[in-house]
């Protein structure tokens, strides 16, 4: 597998920048091959402008499009996509193993509404037009827990800035998380951001998952060892 496949924009500063794991075990073989031979034709080339209409990079156009940040093993993702075969989606991750795991689920569900970016989230939303996307998903991120490390988070002013200008009026970021310091840290910030709106009326409305949830392999070895997550959903004003 060559790794370059993986990481075409590697720099020396976005790997500075660049906080996650990229690589995990070895990969078995038809993992590596759908590394080499299926992620070719899957992921984004952001060294390209992206085209006015971004939902045009689905064939047939897609009717809605929607982005995983770090979508783990990809269970989410993928039965995301299956439930809603006309809404375009864009996985990002840059944890080879993640990688691998949704191409295998891509390729037995012989899904095709699904394009991937194995990089930095930040660099994708930059390259992505405005108003483009009607719900971003961030489930169960590394959590940084030392304080010396929050600054690694992906829930910071400048990212909720971002991810503000491609999300159309109406759309939604959507976050999960077992860590309640970290879901505190995102209430904060979104909170004092002019662009979102918590859509919590009652204590329900975060303790439990959204209607069609797919619970994660993470979500349910948290719920395994007594962790409550909570489900957090801002509207972009």
């Amino acid at each position: 597998m060559n790794d370059d496949k993986l990481h075409p924009r590697r720099t020396e500063d976005n790997e500075r920048a660049f906080f996650g794991r990229r690589k995990g075990h070895k990969l078995r073989q038809h993992q590596a091959d759908l590394v080499d031979n299926l992620l070719p034709h899957l992921a984004l080339d952001i060294e390209s402008e992206a085209p006015a209409n971004v939902v045009e990079i689905f064939d047939p156009a897609a009717s809605d499009l929607r982005l995983e940040i770090g979508f783990g093993g990809g269970e989410h993702l993928a039965a995301e996509a299956q439930l809603f075969p006309a809404t375009g989606f864009i996985g990002c991750e840059p944890y080879v193993n993640g990688m691998a795991k949704i191409l295998a689920q891509i390729e037995a569900g012989n899904i095709g509404n699904i394009r991937l970016f194995a990089g930095d989230a930040a660099e994708l939303l930059a390259w992505l037009p405005p108003a483009s996307l009607s719900r971003i998903d961030l489930i169960h991120p590394d959590p940084w827990p030392k304080r010396r490390h929050w600054k690694r988070r992906f829930v910071q002013d400048k990212s909720i800035a971002a991810m503000a200008r491609v999300l159309k009026a109406g759309g939604e970021f959507r976050f999960v998380c077992d860590i309640d310091d970290y879901c505190a840290w995102t209430l904060s910030h979104l909170a004092r951001s002019p662009d979102f709106q918590w859509l919590a009326e009652r204590a329900d409305d975060f303790r439990l998952p959204w209607v069609g949830y797919t619970m994660t392999r993470y979500g349910r070895k948290a719920a395994r060892e007594g962790r409550k997550a909570a489900y957090l959903r801002f509207r972009r004003l």
